[in-house]
């Protein structure tokens, strides 16, 4: 048997993901709420980077791994099992869920978490005053364009790198279920990334999630319903 710990904070995206695989996976873990921007945190002594998501994990023989952030923990949950888990086994649908990943990380969070959770977000808990309008509109609007580019392969696949849920389904829901629970996703406007977000968020895995808070921010009215 191991004992795992995962040291996260709960509105960040890449936690949110490492949460959803580990639930996928129905692994047990404590968890140890972090917060990365305060002296004596201590992910900075674990992770180079000082950032969550990190995972503890220690065997009955008392070794220990140590493994920091969503690629080390989803690259771990894969290679613990035979069969492919959430990592497809066809080569192409492989390099999509690999592609989608790097979009995520690079600019979906440049373009729009940068921005809107800058405002929504780290404004309040770092005290740096109200929300810029002007930066408001400008991640809203980069934001409509990931959300079109979504809803366009959903319209020919089961999930979004191909014939069923991956990686990508769950980095992704990590990163918009954050938006989702300050109102920023027009859902409306996405009927199939709607449905798509809707299957995911009745998963066990999920609803961890849904029972999260922000201090002073009440969540959207749809957040924790399943069916919107």
């Amino acid at each position: 048997m191991s004992a795992c710990v995962l040291y996260h904070f709960a509105f960040d995206p890449g936690s949110r993901a490492a949460r959803l695989a580990l639930g996928e996976a129905r692994i047990e873990f404590s968890e140890t709420p972090v917060r990365p921007w305060e002296d004596g945190c201590p992910v900075a002594a674990l992770n180079p980077s000082g950032m969550p998501p990190v995972l503890q994990i220690a065997d009955a023989g008392g070794r220990a791994l140590t493994l920091c952030e969503p690629p080390a923990i989803l690259g771990w949950l894969e290679e613990r099992t035979k069969e492919p888990f959430l990592l497809p086994a066809d080569a192409a649908e492989r390099a999509e869920v690999r592609r989608l990943l790097a979009w995520f990380d690079r600019r979906f969070t440049d373009e729009v978490n940068a921005v809107l959770l800058h405002e929504r977000m780290e404004k309040p808990l770092l005290r740096l005053g109200p929300p810029e309008a002007r930066a408001l509109r400008a991640g809203r609007e980069a934001l409509k364009t990931h959300l079109a580019m979504m809803e366009g392969l959903l319209a020919r696949r089961d999930a979004l790198a191909g014939r069923r849920i991956s990686q990508a389904d769950i980095v992704a829901a990590a990163h918009l279920s954050v938006l989702d629970y300050f109102g920023e996703v027009s859902w409306a406007s996405y009927a199939g990334l709607k449905t798509w977000y809707m299957k995911l968020k009745s998963r066990p895995c999920f609803r961890p999630l849904l029972a999260d808070r922000f201090p002073g921010v009440a969540a959207s009215a749809w957040y924790a319903d399943l069916d919107f």
